[in-house]
């Protein structure tokens, strides 16, 4: 008599969930081999291409008011003008924010400006305009002393603050967003009021800001 060699519905039912158990894993192994190969592909690009950050700098500011009406209200019109370039020979850069106000003696003095969003092609330069207005700020009281000292003085010290988030762009690859912010501090030169000369103070000397990212 021949011997009878069958499989138990419990044996077989313990195959099947160590067969699934094994696809589970190699499946898991599968996915996170391509996982580390994607993120490190990103990586080497990245490595390889360095993106550097974007240069700035100011190339004019014509302040026709800047005036106190109250001993802690001010009031203020800059037209601004700064240069932007790209330095970067493989990368472009997206600014989808860009804000820009401006400050005196550590202190706010217009409100935020909006610049619309754009692209930046490889080493690209742009000439960005904006009009920063202060319409009653509200500002400390001790920087009524400040303002008339530096009427006398005939110089105003002034920062352009920019702050927003760009992406770089590798080909067709984006990156995330990023945040960066700029700095410009000039001293502006009083020069009065005059039918060639109609801004109460003018730069027209650029002055390299910084830049972080």
């Amino acid at each position: 008599m021949s011997e009878i060699n069958e499989k138990s519905p419990k044996h077989c039912a313990n195959k099947q969930a160590l067969d699934l158990h094994k696809f589970k894993k190699k499946l898991f192994f599968y996915l996170t081999t391509l996982l580390l190969a994607i993120l490190s592909l990103i990586f080497l690009v990245w490595f390889i291409l360095h993106p550097s950050k974007p240069h700035f700098s100011l190339k004019h500011a014509d302040i026709t008011q800047l005036n106190l009406t109250a001993s802690s209200s001010l009031n203020s019109y800059i037209q601004l003008t700064l240069l932007s370039t790209n330095p970067n020979k493989k990368v472009g850069i997206y600014y989808d924010q860009f804000l820009l106000y401006a400050s005196y003696n550590g202190q706010k003095i217009t409100n935020v400006t909006a610049i619309d969003p754009f692209y930046q092609d490889r080493e690209e330069t742009n000439l960005l305009s904006a009009s920063l207005v202060g319409d009653e700020q509200t500002v400390a009281p001790s920087l009524a002393y400040q303002v008339k000292r530096d009427e006398g003085t005939g110089k105003v010290a002034l920062s352009f603050k920019v702050m927003g988030r760009l992406r770089w762009k590798v080909g067709t690859w984006t990156s995330g967003r990023y945040r960066f912010n700029v700095n410009c501090v000039s001293v502006v030169a009083y020069g009065g009021r005059s039918v060639s000369s109609p801004a109460l103070m003018s730069l027209r000397q650029g002055t390299v800001c910084s830049t972080s990212v």
